[in-house]
């Protein structure tokens, strides 16, 4: 079956993301225990005045992301599906979940890929410039149709890429 044509749908800031997050990270340190090293909400829901997908991005760290048996069925007990497993790409498992809509994002301790997501979110909560320089090129690119969502997060790529060595020059001054 061919994909069809989607449109992604950005949304204003919801001041409610937080809260959404937090409830969240409890209820995955609840099934998981100390196999949840560390749960962190990021992506643009994350940024305060950011529109975004009304979708939550989530880093959930584990000690081996490849150790499913650590984590996978008590997270399906809490509304999680797996979605993809990238042995090629840090390790990295999405699972998703519903109501609120999630995307959790599972990596191993210390790969890399994790502090990239927390610069950039933290750059973007602190540099109005470069927010809104991210605001209006999703904006602008949520105006096409796109073969899927990956698409659409392949196209911002260049954009971030910049954002991120912004950041990384500021971090050091």
């Amino acid at each position: 079956m061919e994909p069809t044509a989607c449109r992604i749908q950005i949304t204003d800031y919801d001041p409610r993301w937080p809260e959404f997050f937090r409830d969240e990270r409890d209820r995955i340190r609840a099934v998981l225990g100390p196999y949840a090293l560390e749960i962190d909400h990021v992506g643009s829901t994350a940024v305060p005045g950011l529109p975004a997908k009304p979708i939550l991005d989530i880093v959930l760290t584990v000690q081996d992301s490849t150790d499913e048996d650590t984590y996978m069925s008590a997270l399906q007990t809490i509304g999680y599906a797996l979605r993809h497993r990238e042995p090629t790409w840090h390790e990295h498992r999405m699972l998703r979940k519903s109501r609120p809509e999630i995307n959790l994002h599972v990596f191993s301790y210390r790969c890399t890929e994790i502090d990239r997501m927390r610069l950039l979110r933290d750059w973007l909560r602190r540099n109005a410039c470069d927010r809104e320089l991210y605001a209006r090129t999703k904006l602008a690119l949520a105006q096409q149709e796109w073969k899927d969502v990956q698409d659409y997060a392949d196209a911002k790529t260049s954009v971030i890429t910049e954002i991120i060595e912004r950041a990384q020059l500021g971090s050091d001054q």
